[in-house]
């Protein structure tokens, strides 16, 4: 009954592990937009928002109750003239354009983290196409080293029987094993290449998918520079830095608060037996902050705000040359990957050319078929060698395209 159990859910979870393989990369897309750092990126973008809106507002009114004047001795309130009852309501009302500049503050926070989650989306897709792609190569170079195991297995006994046949080729049968050896070094490398791929995957989507690698399209760029994400973040730090200049300004103007204080003074009897009536009365004020000490505090706020402003722009700058390297350099890398491609691409049909020529005299019985085999096993490593170069390509494109703001 255990056993039958552990079976049922052992399929259960081979089953959810292959549905979640067969995802498609659109699938995948999805999957990948729910990233923990993206969603801690949302949620904070989502404050900033809600920051934005209590910036605007005013601060709570301050209630007070209490009593004036009661005498200690006696207390009472009908036995002294001056003793009453107080009520008061006060309300600061900090200057208005501190308070846009405050809101102003937090609306570019939110768009500064909107930015970045943008941008850190695109880097982490690129960095998906590239282990899809990764993993591509790596399937296409296991498939190549297999079968250059097999083809040099074939090929040490051709050479062996040439050996036992009188002809010289003890030295070949040497660099044959010295091949093989590499061979299985290669098939090591690429075990511990696909077992690294497979945990950058899991960091990525929680799993490894079983999704064919896409196909690229280079996003088309107008040589702007604001359309790189380095560029859009570092002009909405600029919209930040600025907001706290104004923030700043706005501290040299005055905060205003007004007061009412209700006061009730009973019907009494004093000294000597003098009669007082009851009385009810109102107080009011207004007050208001003077920057006496601005050169302690409001002017080096100031200079400080100013300081992080100058500081965005030259950020902006320095934004805009990096973009614009890293533009360059992945476009080289695509361009070169592409070039190799092409290159490998001649090697391969000029050995099979070879190929079919050693294939004739050897049907012919005029020749071995040791150079066929040599060529197969010189082409699957070109093969190898290709695969390498489109995975470059794509993670080069991606890596392009990851730079720029998504069209």
């Amino acid at each position: 009954m255990g056993s039958q159990f552990f079976a049922t859910l052992l399929s259960i979870v081979i089953a959810i592990s292959s549905a979640a393989g067969a995802q498609s990369f659109e699938e995948l897309e999805r999957l990948l937009d729910e990233h923990p750092s993206l969603t801690a990126l949302a949620y904070q973008q989502e404050a900033a928002r809600e920051r934005s809106i209590a910036a605007s507002a005013l601060p709570d009114p301050q209630v007070s109750f209490g009593v004036n004047n009661l005498p200690v001795s006696d207390p009472a309130f009908n036995r002294f003239l001056p003793t009453n009852k107080a009520i008061g309501v006060r309300q600061e009302l900090p200057n208005l354009a501190g308070r846009r500049a405050r809101r102003a503050q937090a609306e570019a926070a939110a768009s500064l983290t909107a930015a970045m989650r943008a941008a850190r989306y695109d880097a982490l897709k690129a960095e998906l196409v590239a282990l899809l792609h990764e993993k591509a190569r790596i399937k296409v170079a296991r498939q190549a080293a297999e079968a250059q195991r097999t083809a040099y297995a074939e090929l040490a006994e051709i050479i062996d029987g040439e050996i036992r046949g009188g002809r010289p080729s003890v030295y070949r049968l040497a660099e044959i094993d010295a091949e093989q050896a590499e061979v299985a070094s290669n098939l090591a490398a690429l075990s511990a290449q696909e077992a690294e791929a497979d945990a950058r995957l899991i960091d990525l989507l929680g799993f490894v998918p079983d999704t064919p690698a896409p196909s690229v399209a280079i996003f088309p760029w107008q040589d702007d520079p604001a359309s790189f994400h380095a560029v859009a973040l570092a002009a909405a730090d600029i919209a930040h830095s600025e907001s706290s200049v104004a923030e700043a300004r706005a501290a040299f103007r005055p905060n205003w608060g007004a007061q009412v204080t209700y006061q009730q003074r009973e019907e009494g009897s004093g000294a000597a037996g003098a009669q007082f009536a009851g009385d009810d009365w109102v107080s009011g004020m207004v007050t208001v902050s003077v920057p006496l000490w601005a050169g302690k505090s409001q002017k080096p706020k100031l200079r400080a705000a100013k300081a992080e402003e100058a500081a965005a722009r030259s950020h902006y700058l320095a934004a805009v040359r990096s973009a614009r390297a890293q533009y360059a350099a992945f476009s080289a890398q695509h361009r070169t990957a592409i070039e190799q491609q092409a290159i490998l691409t001649e090697k391969v049909s000029a050995i099979e050319d070879e190929i079919a020529s050693q294939l004739r005299l050897y049907e012919s019985g005029r020749g071995t078929y040791a150079p066929v085999l040599e060529g197969e096993i010189a082409i699957l490593t070109l093969r190898a060698r290709i695969a390498r170069q489109k995975a470059s390509a794509a993670t080069a494109a991606a890596r392009m395209n990851s730079l720029l703001v998504s069209p």
